[in-house]
């Protein structure tokens, strides 16, 4: 391999980016139009437009992908996370098209992606397994009988899905139907295919995972583990490796199980095969994620292992370069950097990020994909960088942890790094027992958190943007419209602000930016205060729409459109007999 295309962007396109300079490899970056100022964009040896904005049109067209590797005269293709990285689809375009996959085979893929297959194999060597159903299930009908006969709770999960998406846990019988359809929709959404399947779920576990490295000479190797526990809505937000208060005898049963799996489907490169483990010391395979996890760095810091370049190794046909599972070096934690306001739920944002200061020092590393200045995009990931922090131990982690979250700075938009530093004053998770568990923030956490400034619209003058493309590095050409007018450009109008006007106290306002997906209630019926009225499509999660107040809804905002953070969906207004005053209901109620 002489040249690699990276499918992908953000912080882990930056990450592989250096891998490859590491390694003697020269980068090549595709980018969507938003990205185009992006940081991964502008370190990359080469870098080509993709020539859209929504992932469909960007990092998911595959055509285009290949189109780009090809004109780039790139010989090898590294998916990263998330986007194409586990669609045996386009393992197997681009190796047909004579580049080398820096990942698994396309085979591999498509059975260790399908969960019930991946259940299968599992089953099939031993590995430790919770009921589930026999394949997916055509309807939410099915969903109640299997919950009626094994018990709640039971977790509602995409076939084809992966990272928590398409996944819900179901708790109390009448809440399966809509989770179940939920679930669906949001499988389609972010994987094209919407089949689902259920299963036990162990409640309040731990998420134990253990990273796995396979090359073509029949070496598979369990390289450690890592315990990502502390979860909200199913997407990690801390991770640790290696997993900590685990028996000899756990920890053995996770390194059997993972490298069984991966020796019977025929796994080669690095993967990530994950468990639940239930509070009675009940461990339960979950899936396999035929991929480079955002959560690596733990484990490259605690085994001196660089796992991006250990991909690049195995997909060249050489041998791994550990012969067996190394001693964990200390302790590291991850704190994953998400655009989110854990004071108003987690919620997403987009904006720009005006001040990014982020921490130095002894044991801390930082992986970003963002600086001062870079915006964020509301149609893409919420995650921005990645804060790993290492210590001897984990006491030395949490305290260089406490140090590094203080440091940081973010301003401009909200972060969750309120939220990362009331974690670390918790005893549950840096007390002398781990009393974390994947609901835990749901459940247990009652930390007041900081309340955060949101995103203020940009008072600049309107500038026209463009870029070319010089030798594949991408050149940025901004003029103010004034400046153009001046030179000829008189027929260009800079567009005039909008009066400020007096806040309508019955809008139904979006509370990310995001697709609104669909209506659960319909124009004209009245709702009451908190009622969900409607779904959004936020980063890749769907977010619920509340009812701020009592009344009937008038629709304004089509289904399937995309709306800014604060857009007008419809309105919420009194009963034509009611004289119950709305004026004192602030839309802010929404959040």
């Amino acid at each position: 391999m002489k040249k690699v295309l990276i499918a992908n962007r953000g912080e882990i396109a930056v990450r592989i980016i250096r891998a490859c300079r590491d390694y003697g490899l020269t980068s090549v970056a595709v980018y969507a139009d938003v990205d185009a100022d992006a940081l991964f964009v502008t370190l990359a040896d080469e870098a080509y437009a993709l020539d859209g904005n929504s992932p469909k049109d960007s990092y998911l067209d595959i055509d285009k992908l290949i189109a780009i590797a090809k004109r780039a005269g790139a010989d090898a293709v590294h998916p990263g996370y998330g986007f194409l990285s586990e669609n045996a689809g386009f393992a197997s375009a681009v190796m047909a098209a004579g580049l080398t996959w820096i990942g698994p085979d396309p085979d591999v893929i498509e059975a260790l992606g399908d969960k019930l297959k991946a259940r299968e194999i599992a089953r099939k060597v031993g590995a430790p397994l919770v009921a589930g159903s026999d394949g997916a299930i055509s309807s939410s009908v099915e969903a109640l009988a299997f919950a009626r006969e094994f018990g709640l709770p039971i977790a509602i999960k995409a076939a084809h899905g992966g990272g928590g998406r398409g996944m819900k846990i179901a708790r109390h019988l009448d809440e399966v139907e809509d989770l179940f359809n939920s679930a669906t929709r949001e499988a389609l959404t972010a994987f094209g295919r919407g089949e689902c399947y259920v299963e036990q779920f162990l409640d309040r576990p731990r998420h134990i995972e253990a990273q796995v490295l396979a090359d073509r000479h029949g070496s598979v190797l369990v390289v450690g583990t890592r315990d990502c526990s502390l979860q909200r809505r199913n997407q990690k937000l801390v991770e640790e490796a290696p997993a900590p208060f685990l028996s000899p005898e756990q920890r053995h049963l996770i390194h059997t199980a993972a490298h069984d799996i991966c020796k019977a489907a025929g796994y080669v490169g690095a993967g990530t095969v994950e468990f639940l483990l239930s509070a009675d010391g009940l461990i339960s395979f979950l899936e396999v994620n035929t991929r480079l996890q955002v959560e690596h760095p733990v484990s490259e810091e605690t085994t001196g292992l660089d796992l991006v370049i250990e991909q690049f190794r195995i997909a060249e046909g050489e041998p791994l370069t550990a012969t067996q599972m190394p001693e964990p070096r200390g302790h590291a934690i991850e704190f994953r950097i998400n655009i989110e306001d854990p004071a108003r739920g987690f919620l997403p944002f987009a904006g720009k990020i005006k001040v990014f200061s982020p921490p130095s020092g002894p044991g801390v590393r930082l992986d970003a994909g963002v600086a001062s200045g870079s915006d964020v995009a509301p149609m893409f990931d919420s995650l921005v960088a990645k804060l790993i922090v290492w210590g001897p131990d984990r006491a030395t982690a949490i305290a260089r942890a406490r140090r590094a979250l203080a440091e940081f700075q973010i301003d401009g938009v909200p972060s969750v790094l309120p939220f990362h530093r009331a974690v670390l004053a918790h005893p549950d998770f840096a007390g002398s027992a781990f009393n974390v568990h994947t609901r835990w923030i749901e459940t247990d956490f009652a930390s007041e958190l900081e309340t955060q400034h949101r995103p203020e619209p940009q008072d600049e003058e309107a500038m026209l943007s463009g870029h070319v493309e010089i030798d594949g590095k991408r050149v940025a050409l901004r003029l103010p419209q004034s400046l153009l007018a001046r030179f000829g450009g008189g027929g260009v109008a800079t567009a005039a602000k909008p009066a400020s006007a007096r806040p309508d106290e019955t809008a139904l306002l979006a509370p990310v930016p995001g697709n609104l997906v669909h209506w659960t209630v319909s124009d004209g019926q009245a709702v009451e205060k908190g009622t969900v009225v409607a779904m959004m499509d936020a980063m890749k999660m769907e977010t619920a729409v509340s009812a701020p107040q009592a009344g009937i809804l008038s629709i304004s905002a089509a289904a399937g459109s995309f709306q800014q953070a604060g857009a007008v969906l419809g309105h919420i207004r009194p009963p034509a007999s009611s004289s119950t005053p709305m004026a004192d209901v602030q839309p802010e109620a929404l959040t």
